[in-house]
């Protein structure tokens, strides 16, 4: 097998139920839940949206909302104040452009309010079945330390790489994947180097002796 056949075989060997981490029950908490996880864990946000979403259950009735309503939701997480902006502005966005609901494609997802190209490949594939390779925290490690990217490429560079070397049908599972390798296997600090199945060909300058 080629390098790319063996990652793929090896992460759904490793993780054959990877899947959205983040709890939600309509594609518009989705979207909220994606805004709310910048620069914090999904398991921070998962414990400040079941409120949030029991006050605020879809984008007509957060949209209503003021700041001061949403901050105590998520004083939590980080950057709290901006994103209880951003949350109300997107909701309310969704009312006037598109009724409430999430729209399906791109532009107009990353025209939301704190939505990103990031954001916006979550909710497409995960909301959508559209195939998209979100480049996150983890996914950016672990394609550097797999050579599948530069050290230096930025995480538009490394999607774009990635979407280059996989084929698509394996975009949205493999983007879970490799997040749940770099979450629980391939740490950022003390990384499982001694169990890797990939140790081979990580390049990875601390790793130790398999």
């Amino acid at each position: 097998m080629n390098k790319i056949d063996i990652i793929l075989s090896t992460l759904e060997s490793m993780f054959p139920n990877a899947h959205v981490e983040l709890d939600h029950q309509s594609h518009f908490q989705l979207l909220v839940a994606v805004a709310l996880s910048a620069q914090t864990t999904d398991k921070a946000v998962n414990k400040v949206t079941p409120a949030l979403f029991h006050q605020f259950p879809d984008a007509h009735a957060l949209s209503k909302a003021d700041v001061d309503e949403v901050k105590p939701f998520i004083q939590s997480i980080g950057l709290y104040h901006n994103k209880a902006k951003n949350i109300i502005a997107l909701a309310k966005e969704l009312v006037e452009k598109f009724h409430g609901d999430v729209p399906s494609d791109r532009a107009s997802l990353e025209a939301l309010p704190g939505v990103g190209r990031k954001t916006a490949n979550v909710v497409l594939s995960n909301a959508f079945n559209i195939p998209a390779l979100a480049v996150d925290t983890h996914v950016d490690r672990v394609s550097k330390r797999l050579r599948l990217a530069k050290k230096t490429d930025s995480v538009l560079v490394v999607e774009q790489k990635l979407m280059k070397k996989f084929p698509k049908e394996h975009w949205t599972k493999l983007h879970h994947q490799l997040i749940f390798f770099g979450r629980y296997h391939c740490t950022a600090k003390n990384p499982q180097c001694n169990t890797c199945p990939l140790y081979d060909m990580c390049v990875y300058p601390k790793k130790t002796k398999n």
